[in-house]
């Protein structure tokens, strides 16, 4: 966010990186939206997403009891107090047990892996940021009690997943858009965005895909670089 962003995160354990910064580009929320980010972290895309859009509000959704302290500590850096707030709460557990009014939008980079045999197992400070506890449709479940009807759900995850995203989402979400992120304009993508409306009634749309790297040259390419720079969202048209 060229230094709009100051982020504290632990010597160890997992650390925000393109993934965050992705999400909170694709946070398009409205003026006066209230918007849930669960899995926040120590606040990495909330706090990015809340700069972007300054006349929304916030609130993180983080269970571990480290990470809620770091998140509470960048609120406060950022001057953010009066539009986000953080809580300690697990997605495992409903939502109506948080006594919140559903949001007008919800976003989330979930775990990417439920499976502790797809991978060697990470360092304990990293579990809860690779492992999703009950899989994702734990994830999806919670999101969708979270966001009010006509409200916007948006993920980032792994492009092998989103089968799986768009299954779990439809029963009670539409409107599906996805764009593809490739690290290379001629390789294959790694991650996708989804954003869906609930209950909303339009056709899916694959839209225009987001390439990070030139096989040449500079590190980004110029739309990612605007995208991590803050001077650019990354549009849902």
């Amino acid at each position: 966010m060229g230094g709009r962003v100051l982020l504290r995160q632990a010597p160890d354990g997992y650390r925000a990186g393109l993934d965050a910064a992705l999400l909170a580009a694709a946070c398009d929320a409205k003026d006066g939206a209230r918007v849930l980010e669960a899995g926040c972290g120590a606040g990495g895309a909330l706090l990015a997403a809340a700069i972007r859009r300054p006349g929304a509000s916030f609130t993180g959704l983080e269970r571990g009891e480290d990470a809620v302290a770091l998140a509470r500590m960048n609120v406060a850096a950022n001057g953010l107090d009066a539009r986000v707030t953080i809580l300690r709460a697990d997605v495992a557990q409903p939502f109506k047990a948080l006594d919140l009014p559903a949001f007008d939008a919800v976003m989330a980079n979930p775990p990417f892996f439920d499976d502790p045999a797809a991978l060697r197992a990470p360092a304990a400070a990293k579990r809860d940021a690779w492992m999703a506890d009950g899989g994702l449709s734990v994830w999806t479940g919670f999101l969708l009690k979270a966001v009010r009807e006509g409200g916007t759900l948006t993920l980032i995850h792994r492009a092998d997943r989103l089968a799986d995203i768009l299954a779990l989402l439809a029963p009670k979400a539409s409107s599906f858009q996805v764009r593809p992120v490739h690290p290379h304009a001629d390789a294959p993508a790694k991650r996708v965005l989804v954003r869906a409306i609930k209950t909303g009634k339009a056709p899916l749309q694959l839209l225009p895909a987001l390439v990070l790297h030139p096989r040449d040259g500079a590190k980004h390419t110029d739309e990612a670089e605007a995208i991590l720079r803050g001077e650019a969202d990354l549009a849902w048209r």
